[in-house]
């Protein structure tokens, strides 16, 4: 059974209603075989990210940037991840009070060096979330688990 791991700092309630929307998009109907585990950025590791088959990324926007936890986590798993992650697949969601390019610049070349593969557009949004934003993070929740289903016959014959 693959493994979707779910790394957020969710510091708001704008983020948890998108953390909630989008785990409620990994359990849709049809995606019964993805075992989510859901961890805080400051205490996910880089065995959980060796781990897992594919990842969610949740960060606020500070600064023009993804948070500091966020940033933690990418410290720590990188290098450890750099040769065993590549093309697996992930998402983003992203919430600010103004601006979230920068924050979505940074997962970009993050994401890119790891050469993880990027399934859907990232949910970047600023102020409360309306019900056409939860729905987006849930259909990124619902694409990321369902590219793992898509996979599972790959990565057993592979």
């Amino acid at each position: 059974m693959p493994t979707l791991l779910v790394v957020h700092h969710t510091p708001s309630p704008s983020l948890d209603a998108m953390l909630d929307a989008v785990l409620h998009g990994t359990r849709a109907e049809g995606i019964d075989d993805v075992d989510v585990v859901t961890k805080a950025a400051l205490e996910a590791t880089a065995i959980d990210a060796l781990a897992a088959d594919g990842y969610i990324i949740g960060t606020p926007a500070n600064l023009g940037y993804i948070s500091g936890a966020l940033k933690h986590f990418f410290d720590l798993a990188y290098y450890p991840c750099l040769n065993s992650s590549k093309h697996r697949p992930f998402g983003a969601y992203i919430h600010g009070d103004d601006d979230t390019a920068g924050a979505a610049a940074a997962i970009a070349k993050i994401t890119t060096g790891l050469q993880w593969r990027k399934v859907t557009d990232d949910v970047s949004l600023t102020g409360t979330p309306s019900l056409t934003d939860l729905e987006a993070c849930w259909n990124l929740g619902a694409t990321v688990a369902a590219s793992l289903v898509a996979d599972e016959p790959q990565r057993r014959c592979g």
